[in-house]
């Protein structure tokens, strides 16, 4: 009843003798092993977006392999799979045919790779574009090209804020209505939105303007079980980075969604807001080093490293407060081994046990 995509992480390798900004080293083993374990519970991949480290560690040559290791690896396992085209090769300043043929580079790449295309919000059009009329411009050049129908990308600046003023303006209904008028000029060019703004009234005003056939997936990690629930006007489908870590859980409670129990969907999902409001708080971009601890204290990776160098960006008290949170909701399937973990990082940061 619901299309659900989760927002996947990289593990990277944590023998490599690397600088925090160099290239970034993936552990390409245990990074898709993750996928796959995603995909075992129903669960689609979205690849080498923000919860990936996209610009923040993982560089475009890295995406670039990410989305061939995956969408090749989906494939084998009749996996679902949307991939992050973006403009992150670019240099700053850029030209805007600059940034539409570096747009153009990343989609030939991942419709290559046999993937959906999630356009993303670019860096590099926010600093280029004058007015509203270049986002329409570029994104109608973009979404005419497209092979099959694409998913929108917006993130809002708390997740990046070199995104600030996203459509040519900072006033957001005025930012909505350029966006709407990408979409109304190429409908059957466009699967979805995904929209990161944490603000659900905001997400539920705007899914209610969308052309028929186009989807709203969430990508508000502090209101997604109502918004996935919806109401009597329709529902969100789901692209979220809070699904990497609950992964098993979210594919439990939309199943419970798809024979119409809504009641045991929002009791399931409902108790993991705490936790999720907890990873993402501010500064949001940051919310990657709970999700990789996470991953390390349940098993499906051997380190707590970060490509960047990352796992220092969030306070011990922090990271502790995620890990009983995550341990209230049963999310570890070894509990001892996640206990484990945890002393040892106690340990390191000097915290007598």
């Amino acid at each position: 009843s619901r299309t659900v995509l989760s927002a996947a992480h990289v593990v990277a390798d944590p023998r490599a003798d690397i600088s925090p900004d160099g290239p970034a080293a993936v552990d390409w083993d245990a990074t898709l092993a993750f996928r796959r374990h995603l995909w075992s519970h129903g669960l689609g991949v979205a690849e080498a977006m923000d919860t990936a480290q996209r610009g923040m560690g993982l560089d475009w040559t890295g995406a670039a392999e990410l989305i061939r290791r995956s969408a090749a690896e989906a494939k084998s396992v009749g996996g679902r799979i949307a991939c992050g085209a973006g403009t992150d090769q670019l240099t700053l300043p850029a030209s805007l045919p600059q940034v539409r043929k570096a747009y153009e580079e990343q989609l030939a790449l991942v419709e290559s790779a046999g993937a959906q295309a999630i356009l993303m919000a670019s860096r590099a059009l926010a600093a280029t574009a004058a007015s509203p009329d270049d986002y329409l411009e570029t994104y109608g050049h973009l979404l005419r090209q497209a092979s099959q129908p694409v998913i929108l990308h917006w993130l809002g600046p708390m997740f990046d804020p070199a995104l600030a003023g996203y459509w040519g303006s900072a006033d957001l209904d005025a930012a909505t209505d350029t966006f709407l008028e990408v979409i109304a000029a190429h409908p059957e060019k466009v699967d979805g939105i995904k929209v990161s703004l944490l603000d659900a009234d905001r997400e539920i005003a705007l899914r209610r303007r969308l052309p028929e056939g186009v989807r709203c997936y969430t990508g508000d990690d502090f209101h997604y079980p109502e918004l996935i629930a919806g109401d009597d006007h329709g529902f969100s489908h789901a692209l979220l980075g809070v699904f990497d870590p609950l992964g098993p859980l979210a594919a439990e409670a939309v199943r419970a969604l798809d024979t119409g129990d809504v009641r045991a969907f929002r009791a399931l999902l409902d108790p993991t807001v705490a936790l999720s409001r907890h990873l993402f708080e501010h500064p949001t971009r940051y919310y990657k080093t709970g999700v990789v601890l996470l991953a390390w204290l349940a098993g499906h990776q051997t380190h707590f490293t970060m490509v960047g160098g990352l796992q220092s960006a969030r306070s011990l008290p922090h990271l502790a407060r995620a890990y009983e949170l995550a341990d209230g909701l049963g999310l570890f399937p070894d509990p001892h081994l996640a206990a484990s973990r945890m002393r040892a990082l106690l340990t390191v940061h000097g915290v007598p046990q």
